[in-house]
């Protein structure tokens, strides 16, 4: 009775099915699209930045990607929770975009599932937004996952160990080249005791080429952290994915032109 009260007097369809919405729910996305989300599977994923492809070519026999195989990757290890396409895109956006910050316990919860190969950790730091950048969108879509991370896993929550010190131009249309040097520099550890000696949990709402969790990355070991993992809702595919195996690309010779794949 209270749900068919509800939408009598709130009318809604779900934003990514359009189908009208019957329960009481905190953001306008029906529970069959939030369960309909589907993992990354093992498979074809380079077994530490985590990047998804569409057949082990990339990967030239080894459990690597081209990137990671020529230590091009600060973090230890990395896992998206699912592809940047579809429907957890159209969720992130919302989130991040709409305002939508009730999205974030489903999401989060979800991120949190991941933990489970990462072993032992001491500190959960979400990769902080610039001053201006927070004030302007009102929360960091990043620390609103984290903290559900933190409160699913019961592992402590560092939200502001980390700084961003500038305000960087926005990544996207940037070759993978142009976004480290985009993010080069721009984080600090304001809490060095935080992390020293500790294993550190890094978490994004989104990975494109890694360039800025690698960025924040080398701040925590700089700051004296011993292990850094990363965690991001989603992971965005590399480009030649789809290749058949016959094609696959031979690996860059040198680590310039690996950052520049």
């Amino acid at each position: 009775m209270p749900h068919a009260v509800f939408s009598l007097l709130f009318p809604d369809d779900c934003r990514l099915c359009a189908v009208p919405l019957t329960n009481w729910t905190p953001a306008p996305v029906c529970q069959e699209c939030l369960d309909g989300l589907e993992p990354l599977a093992p498979q074809a994923q380079c077994g530490r930045c985590g990047v998804p492809f569409g057949n082990e070519a990339p990967l030239h026999g080894t459990p690597l990607c081209a990137l990671c195989r020529r230590g091009a990757t600060p973090f230890e290890w990395a896992r998206g929770f699912g592809a940047y396409e579809g429907h957890l895109r159209q969720l992130i956006h919302l989130l991040k975009y709409a305002g939508m910050e009730p999205l974030a316990k489903p999401l989060g919860r979800r991120l949190a599932s991941l933990l489970a190969d990462a072993g032992p950790v001491d500190l959960i730091v979400p990769v902080p937004l610039h001053w201006w950048r927070r004030w302007r969108r009102g929360f960091n879509q990043s620390e609103l996952l984290a903290a559900e991370v933190s409160r699913f896993t019961g592992t402590p929550l560092g939200a502001r160990v980390l700084r961003r010190r500038r305000n960087t131009a926005s990544q996207t249309g940037l070759t993978s080249h142009q976004r480290r040097l985009n993010v080069r520099g721009a984080f600090v550890v304001r809490q060095p005791e935080a992390v020293a000696g500790k294993t550190i949990v890094l978490v994004d709402d989104v990975i494109t080429t890694g360039a800025t969790v690698g960025a924040c990355t080398r701040a925590l070991q700089r700051a004296g952290a011993a292990r850094v993992l990363v965690l991001s809702l989603a992971r965005a595919r590399r480009r030649y994915q789809d290749l058949p195996a016959t094609a696959a690309p031979p690996p860059p010779k040198t680590l310039e032109a690996a950052c520049r794949a």
